[in-house]
């Protein structure tokens, strides 16, 4: 990650070398390509260039269509060949309240007002409906920033005729179409130009002498929030905090100060200060996002400053803690490697510069936020947008409590000498199904986040996973795998196209909590099964090579496919012959299907 974007950032540096910081990122193996529409109500040229370089520094390479100037209803409601041809993965309506065409006037009727609202908000909703008839991929609306003069003073909240009145009612409107709509997602330049300042914001300056609908250096920032949503939406998101103790969650070291002297709780104003950031952290559970702790500490002391009193979280709130005097980038990628996640999953937070500067130095990719005084660990971090919440599924609710459930699998494991043994006494079971309506979010959000387990990468978006469970030409199935533990939710999914006399696989992952499970060669099973019963003879399998996927490269080696073609990258075509027959390969899984 590219320290100049990240939060708090520049903004002036980053429009001065926003060519040699491209030119940096551009070098970036693996990036994931993304076609992406701005259609503008303002100038946005500024918006595309910073944009693409919070994209590229997240992993993902912009291919863009820009709106001329004020053209996005055009561009929205009427053929454009251009915009057509781009085929939009993600489309991006950067309007403000510079584009609110009828405000109230004070001699308006109530009747008047609320026709003038409606009619605004038709405007966008047609323009909503739409692109999404048209393009069904994900679209990010501005919500509107309040005007930067009130008329009537405090009464301008109050009044139907106030500005700041007819705002609030029309974001309002806006969040209950997002509400209603999969795949429509707000850009909150109301909170941004709040939190940047409004009045330096909406400076007019920039409005008439440029046509911007903000200042030059509020740019970055809202190019900041957008490109956080669009990674959010292709799985670029982090999953786990791996938190240092003392002087971070907690004033004081532990082994040196003692538990009794250490800041935390009411009865100070700094110890208050912690008490927040730990409530703060505790409420990503709720997320699905992990905690875990790494400390350089007695493992004892950790546990006893956790037991404090006052602490919010408690050891049982953490899935892994390393307390020990090992260098933290070891331990942290011990962890990852533990939990089955890439040590660029996690966010490292310790008050510690030199250890800040150790993990971005030894474990790249890691985030770790100059997170400056107490005080504003909560601020940076948060606005980091580390983990945009964009699609919310139970599984993600339920995350903490899997990999809870998973520790206790490995402790059970520990106790046999046979491994087959094990998992039968598991008690597996697993249904395996056509996607279905009510998992489309969750199928959608494992496509972009699945990045280890995945043969070929490929990403869609919720539209393209309903369309495909549509297509009588394609086969479809998801697994949701339960033992005597718990439910681990959908953790497997695989999309195949009919292909002459064959089922050609174009999609096939499983979330790696679930290794070394048989859940793989129970979709197998499942999916041969499936090919014979539509009469095809044959399967054909794609690998396609990442800096993540390499567990899988031999993957249909192991399913009993030969491998019949491989190219200069290491893209490799395999094909399983059906003609014989096909001979299950798992026994350990009780599985319910259903055609």
């Amino acid at each position: 990650m590219h320290t100049d974007l990240q939060y708090p950032f520049d903004p002036q540096l980053l429009l001065r070398k926003r060519k040699s910081i491209k030119r940096e990122l551009l070098s970036t193996p693996n990036l994931m390509d993304k076609h992406i529409a701005i259609l503008g109500g303002s100038t946005t040229h500024d918006i595309r260039d910073m944009l693409e370089l919070f994209l590229l520094d997240q992993g993902i390479r912009p291919v863009f269509f820009e709106s001329e100037y004020a053209q996005y209803w055009q561009d929205a409601m009427f053929d454009n060949p251009e915009l057509a041809a781009l085929k939009p993965d993600v489309i991006f309506i950067h309007t403000s309240n510079r584009n609110i065409t009828s405000w109230p006037e004070l001699d308006d009727t109530p009747e008047e007002v609320n026709a003038m609202l409606g009619q605004t908000l038709a405007h966008f909703t047609a323009m909503w409906d739409k692109l999404r008839e048209t393009y069904h991929c994900p679209i990010i609306q501005n919500n509107f920033e309040y005007p930067f003069y009130r008329l009537l003073g405090n009464q301008d909240a109050v009044n139907i005729h106030g500005r700041v009145n007819f705002v609030t009612r029309l974001n309002m409107k806006f969040y209950g179409y997002a509400q209603a709509h999969e795949g429509f997602f707000i850009n909150d330049i109301n909170y941004l130009s709040a939190d940047y300042g409004l009045g330096k914001w909406s400076d007019p300056f920039y409005w008439h002498m440029y046509k911007y609908c903000c200042c030059m250096d509020a740019v970055p920032y809202l190019a900041f929030s957008v490109s956080n949503i669009i990674k959010s939406l292709f799985g670029k998101n982090k999953k786990a905090f791996a938190l240092d103790l003392d002087n971070t969650l907690w004033g004081g070291v532990v082994g040196d100060d003692g538990v009794e002297n250490l800041a935390i709780g009411p009865e100070t104003s700094m110890g208050q200060v912690y008490t927040e950031f730990q409530q703060y952290l505790k409420a990503h559970k709720k997320l699905g996002v992990l905690l875990n702790v790494v400390s350089k500490n007695e493992h004892e002391n950790a546990l006893a400053g956790l037991n404090h009193p006052d602490s919010v979280l408690k050891p049982d709130d953490f899935i892994s803690i390393k307390a020990d005097w090992e260098p933290k980038s070891l331990n942290l990628t011990r962890m990852a490697q533990e939990l089955s996640l890439l040590p660029e999953s996690f966010v490292f937070v310790d008050d510690n510069p030199a250890e800040r500067a150790i993990i971005r130095q030894q474990v790249p990719g890691v985030p770790a936020p100059e997170i400056g005084q107490v005080e504003h660990y909560i601020g940076v971090i948060d606005r980091s947008g580390f983990f945009e919440a964009t699609n919310l599924s139970n599984d993600d609710l339920k995350r903490n409590e899997m990999y809870r459930e998973n520790a206790k699998r490995a402790e059970l494991q520990a106790g046999f000498a046979d491994y087959e043994d094990y998992l039968l006494s598991l008690k597996m079971t697993a249904a395996i199904k056509p996607f279905e309506g009510i998992y489309m979010s969750r199928i959608a959000q494992l496509t972009n986040k699945s990045n280890q387990f995945n043969l070929t990468t490929r990403r869609y978006t919720q539209e393209e996973i309903e369309a495909a469970a549509a297509d009588p030409g394609t086969v479809t199935l998801y697994g949701k795998l339960e033992d005597c533990f718990g439910d681990n939710g959908v953790v497997s999914v695989v999309i195949a196209e009919e292909k002459g006399d064959a089922l050609d696989i174009i999609l096939w992952l499983m979330s790696c909590r679930v290794l070394k499970r048989d859940m793989e060669s129970a979709m197998m099973d499942e999916l041969a099964q499936r090919a014979l019963d539509r009469g095809f003879t044959k399967l054909i399998g794609h690998y396609y090579p990442t800096a993540k996927n390499g567990m899988v490269k031999e993957f249909y080696a192991l399913q009993g496919f030969t491998k019949v073609e491989e190219d200069g990258q290491g893209s490799t075509r395999w094909e399983l012959d059906l003609s014989g027959g096909y001979e299950k390969k798992q026994h350990v899984i009780q599985v319910q299907s259903e055609s």
